[in-house]
């Protein structure tokens, strides 16, 4: 991949969330940006996928990481989609509305522009996973295809159990702690940052292939983002006011990200 063409992709992202910046304007409703960031991302993956001459690389490993990142997309775009068209505005989204006040919209589109540049560094662990020089699928390809779709299965699980607990009248007020959500505070979250070992399994090789230990990056800049940035802090604050008492006791019982096997199993406290 050249510089050339990883500064065209990113002046495409850059493109798409400053188009998502002028749709959640104009639909007051800041949860597009996700939906425009999952597809935007998606299609510079599969623009860096094929950034190298078919002879480079293995035809098959390609098309596997477009297959990935597009079932990636579709799955998590639509949901996101669905949910923003039919529900009001995010409570993380009405506070940063209300904390930001009349600046929202230009900081709005820097912090969107600045999540350009994150989504760049996801892209290119894309392009170097399909891009790895060897002629045919491996043992490395089949660990990030079982990555990938146990990544994809479990936060699509923890989806459909948190869209099951709130349909349920029973549950108004209450907090979910129910299936996944009862191992960890944001399986959702902690499925979406296992993913993206997906494809440093396919890019790192034994030889010869230097390049691949970058898209290490990429895991390590979703964990960041999630865990530290616009994921767990503003979710976990906005429980905290809209739930009380009864999200910080789920705070006491439950682990934030990773789960404590050891606690769960044996009912250990510590």
């Amino acid at each position: 991949m050249s510089p050339a063409l990883i500064l065209a992709v990113y002046l495409a992202l850059a493109l798409v969330m400053a188009a998502a910046w002028w749709w959640q304007r104009r639909t007051r409703n800041i949860g597009w940006v996700d939906v425009f960031w999952t597809f935007g991302l998606a299609g510079a993956g599969v623009v860096l996928a094929f950034a190298a001459p078919l002879g480079e690389g293995s035809l098959a490993r390609r098309l596997l990481v477009c297959g990935l990142i597009l079932l990636w997309a579709v799955r998590l775009g639509l949901y996101v989609a669905f949910r923003v068209a039919g529900s009001p505005e995010d409570g993380r989204y009405v506070a940063i509305r209300e904390s930001w006040g009349d600046r929202l919209q230009p900081r709005m589109f820097w912090f969107l522009q600045l999540q350009a540049v994150v989504s760049i560094v996801l892209a290119v662990a894309l392009g170097l996973a399909a891009n790895r020089p060897a002629p045919s699928l491996g043992p490395a390809d089949a660990l990030g295809l079982l990555i990938a779709l146990i990544a994809i299965g479990g936060e699509s699980l923890a989806d459909q159990q948190m869209k099951a607990f709130r349909q349920d009248p029973a549950n108004k007020g209450k907090v979910c702690d129910i299936g996944l959500w009862g191992w960890s505070r944001h399986p959702n979250y902690l499925f979406e940052w296992l993913g993206w070992f997906a494809y440093p399994a396919m890019a790192v090789g034994l030889t010869g292939y230097p390049e691949g230990w970058l898209s290490l990056l990429a895991p390590l800049v979703m964990f960041g983002v999630l865990r530290f940035g616009t994921g767990v802090p503003p979710l976990e604050a906005h429980m905290e006011r809209s739930r009380g008492d009864a999200f910080r006791a789920y705070q006491a019982r439950v682990p934030v990200f990773l789960p404590r096997f050891r606690r769960q199993f044996l009912g250990v406290s510590r």
